[in-house]
């Protein structure tokens, strides 16, 4: 059978990295500290899209395995 660990485990590393970088951005501003951005919006923002594109790879993954799966089941059966 195919191995799923490998793509699941890449799926969750890219919902925990995306998830990650919008805690940042949504962080409550302390307007008593220094008046400059505590957060580097384009880092995060670069951060969350590149989670984004982890998370369509790895879901590609899984759909051509399946895929694949699927055509040696009919092959044969």
């Amino acid at each position: 059978m195919v191995n799923l660990d490998t793509p699941l485990d890449g799926l969750n590393r890219a919902q925990t990295a995306f998830d990650q970088a919008a805690a940042k951005v949504a962080q409550p501003v302390s307007l008593d500290q220094n008046p400059q951005d505590q957060v580097s919006l384009s880092d995060a923002m670069v951060s969350m899209l590149q989670a984004a594109n982890d998370y369509k790879a790895n879901l590609k993954s899984l759909e051509t395995q399946n895929e694949m799966q699927k055509s040696l089941l009919n092959i044969l059966g």
